[in-house]
């Protein structure tokens, strides 16, 4: 599969010149416009694996763009723009950007611009992904030791026989243990006395 990749600029003749590089290159555009609020409306409709923005755009900026774009974490962005001005710079970084050129570019400086693009924010999103499984992980076992808090106060059991019958309950209706265990918390399901 091809990278797929979005463009915003608003110049027409550049936009057509990087559309052309970046066929040329092997990657698939997917959409190009020449304003910032469409770019982001863009990227949400097509999800491509890389946004291109120019940092000056009418309706919305390239950072701003980048910011909305960055942080419902749907691309990799790049902004290609002519201004190299430090504050803008780091600017961008703080609005998620994973890449920046400045104009005038040769071939040689897009690719591995887009290359890092796309290789930080699959390992971004990995770890976010990674921190969320853990979260939920961590969720789940507090709710399984309050429910078998609950069935030792309340029930005399066992921590053992706790987990057991919370274990057995899941397993009987092929359910995950937490939503026993919430069932428990909630008085629905109970231990036969």
């Amino acid at each position: 599969m091809p990278t797929r990749v979005v463009v915003a600029e608003d110049e027409a003749i550049i936009r057509m010149d990087l559309r052309e590089l970046l066929q040329e290159e092997g990657y698939e555009v997917v959409a190009e416009c020449g304003r910032g609020d469409e770019a982001v409306e863009l990227v949400r409709e097509h999800r491509p694996d890389v946004a291109l923005l120019d940092i000056k755009m009418p309706g919305m900026d390239g950072i701003t763009a980048a910011r909305e774009i960055a942080s419902d974490r749907l691309a990799a962005v790049v902004l290609v723009t002519a201004f190299s001005q430090r504050e803008l710079i780091e600017e961008a970084s703080d609005a998620g950007v994973y890449g920046y050129v400045v104009k005038p570019f040769e071939r040689h400086d897009l690719t591995p611009a887009i290359e890092v693009a796309i290789a930080r924010f699959a390992a971004e999103r990995e770890l976010a992904e990674q921190v969320t499984d853990a979260t939920e992980r961590l969720e789940a076992r507090k709710v399984l030791d309050r429910a078998k808090g609950l069935l030792m106060d309340q029930h005399g059991q066992s921590e053992q026989a706790a987990f057991d019958f919370l274990q057995k309950q899941a397993m009987a209706s092929r359910r995950p243990m937490r939503e026993v265990a919430e069932e428990v918390l909630a008085g629905s399901l109970l231990p036969e006395t």
